[in-house]
Parts: C-alpha cells; structure tokens; sequence
C-alpha cells in the first residue's frame, strides 16, 4: 500500500506544480489542512477515496489521472 501512496503523492505534486498552484490554493479549495496536503504528497497519507476525489476536481484532472 505504501508504493501506491507514494505514486499519488507525485502525482499530485507533480500535476499541482505543472498547473501553476500552490497547496495554499489547494488547501483553499477543499478547506483542508495544509500538512494533511503535505502529507499526501509526500506519500504518509492515506486520504479516502472521497478525498482523491476532491483532490483531482480541485485540480481539473481524473481521480484516475491521480493514481496513475
């Protein structure tokens, strides 16, 4: 289960940076905390699938794109 967190966590860093964004303003958008963004991307969260949900609309990807 770690490999797959991890490989979300790039993916949202890696799709966050390409987009121009910051956590900051993915923070802003699904009202959540800043270290619990840091966490996923650095692959120690274990968000639901509601979260990766949120994550990837906030972002204007797929979940799928996501966990890639």
């Amino acid at each position: 289960m770690k490999i797959e967190a991890v490989k979300l966590g790039k993916n949202l860093r890696r799709i966050r940076k390409g987009k121009g964004m910051s956590q900051g303003d993915i923070v802003r958008a699904l009202g959540m905390g800043r270290g619990f963004v840091s966490n996923i991307e650095n692959g120690k969260g274990n968000p639901t699938l509601t979260t990766i949900t949120k994550l990837a609309k906030a972002l204007g990807v797929s979940a799928d794109e996501l966990l890639k």
